[in-house]
């Protein structure tokens, strides 16, 4: 807690300290407003000093993954660790792209669906993360098919790079894909060097004509941007924002950097210090300069239509099923882990059955703050469905995390039905998923750490370009 103090102000996912009575009704109490810097800056500290205590993910029989407890209402992802340059400050399984390696990966992918199949899961919904999926974009399209085919999924969600916007790769996705998702984290040719993304991906102009090129030719396109780089300006943050608006984008995300301790030095030498002094302004402009053309969808997504959000599944899914080398399943309060080496992945494979081979248990507790972020990260929890899903109230399950975002200024609206956020409340959100983010990363460092030194050296002696960390998963604060 800040400065220790047992009384300090919980949020989502931090612990509060138990000790103290509520309040008496009697007595009058006059809430003073809590500044969102400070806010900002008490979550933080109470997040990252919270880390310590996170569980870590405990070996696990392999292939021992759950039977659904209900038909139906799980999300399928699929994870594909192939990139043709890697990401200095990415945690994510990733490894250099090779052709016969991608291709028996992508096999594998395919039988790994088919013993969750067996298992008796059906889903409605598919996203297919990385790496860069469509890498190779024919065996990623037979990978969906094949999902269509076993769980009749009716809306597919995969990522992309820049360079991939040709009609190569969007015209096999016309038709199989729904949603699209670019990384592109800048419009400046200086920062696009910095981040070693300019040679491989282009420059703003190219990457502008490709964004151009790509609109109308999927139902949704979502581009990806990152804020508080180091050396971005309040200036060329504006002319970014600007350019999307021009383009017409149907959606941008914009995620704030996040940095795992393991990659924290890498990414400095390639791009600077974190200033995070400067995001809540960056944050608010980004907020305020789209207001007239584009809507909050998520806490850091902002979009022109209707459309549903393309990578922040879990907010409408409270348990999903991965596949595929260093992918999560989080399933009846659990977290499965998927093996981050290739070669054991192979061998799951081989021996017929899935990949898990880790678990870590979220206590009670844990598992409410995880529900707590989710829904109002998504900028509206149900009270009433809270309380059915969990046996619980929020005020009640969580009364300090709860008065602590009130006193923050986090709810513009909270009654008997609902609870949605102001724009101090979607900054904060951002905050506790930016620290989820670097949380869950850690574990995932941590397995990659592990790999065997074969495996290492494939991604430790590779150049590296900058990219967003994507598709948070579940992460234990221990109490």
């Amino acid at each position: 807690m800040p400065n220790g103090a047992c009384d300090a102000p919980a949020a989502a996912t931090p612990v509060g300290c138990r000790r103290h009575a509520e309040p008496s009704p009697t007595r009058t109490h006059v809430p003073v407003a809590v500044p969102a810097v400070i806010a900002e800056r008490l979550l933080t500290r109470r997040l990252r000093g919270m880390r310590s205590q996170q569980l870590r993910l405990e070996p696990h029989r392999p292939g021992d993954l759950p039977r659904p407890r209900r038909d139906g209402g799980y999300l399928l992802y699929a994870h594909v660790p192939f990139c043709e340059v890697l990401c200095p400050y990415c945690s994510f399984n990733r490894f250099p792209h090779r052709e016969d390696r991608a291709v028996a990966y992508f096999r594998q992918l395919r039988e790994e669906m088919r013993m969750v199949a067996d298992l008796g899961y059906r889903f409605s919904s598919m996203y297919v993360g990385g790496g860069t999926p469509t890498v190779m974009v024919d065996e990623l399209v037979a990978t969906i098919r094949l999902a269509r085919e076993l769980f009749g999924i009716a809306e597919v969600s995969t990522e992309t790079n820049p360079n991939h916007l040709t009609d190569a790769v969007l015209g096999p996705l016309e038709g199989e894909v729904q949603r699209l998702s670019v990384g592109v984290q800048s419009l400046d040719d200086d920062l696009l060097r910095q981040m070693r993304r300019y040679d491989k991906y282009g420059s703003a102009a190219q990457i502008l004509r490709g964004l151009e090129a790509a609109r109308g030719r999927l139902p949704t396109f979502n581009v990806d941007m990152i804020f508080n780089l180091p050396s971005l300006t309040e200036e060329v943050l504006e002319r970014d924002l600007r350019t999307l608006t021009e383009i017409g984008a149907d959606q941008v995300t914009y995620y704030p950097l996040m940095v795992s301790p393991a990659v924290e030095r890498p990414l400095e030498r390639a791009l600077g210090k974190v200033d995070y002094g400067r995001e809540e302004r960056q944050y608010r402009l980004i907020s305020r300069t789209l207001a007239p053309t584009y809507r909050p969808t998520s806490a850091w997504a902002f979009s022109r239509t209707d459309a549903t959000l393309i990578d922040e599944y879990i907010v409408d899914h409270d348990e999903y099923v991965g596949i595929g080398s260093g992918s999560f399943s989080y399933l009846g309060g659990e977290i499965y882990a998927n093996t981050f080496s290739l070669r054991n992945y192979a061998a799951a494979i081989e021996a017929g059955h899935p990949s898990v081979d880790a678990r870590m248990r979220l206590h009670r507790r844990d598992q409410l703050r995880y529900r707590l972020m989710m829904d109002l990260f998504g900028l509206r929890l149900d009270k009433r469905a809270f309380a059915r899903a969990n046996g619980v109230g929020v005020e009640r399950g969580l009364p300090l995390e709860y008065a602590f975002l009130k006193l923050a200024g986090a709810f513009g609206r909270d009654d008997v039905e609902a609870i949605e956020l102001t724009e101090t409340g979607r900054y904060l959100l951002v905050v506790m998923m930016r620290e989820f983010f670097i949380g869950v990363n850690g574990i995932r460092d941590l397995a990659r750490a592990g790999l065997p030194e074969a495996e290492r050296a494939l991604f430790e002696s590779e150049p590296a370009c900058g990219r967003p960390m994507r598709m948070p998963q579940p992460v234990l604060a221990g109490d």
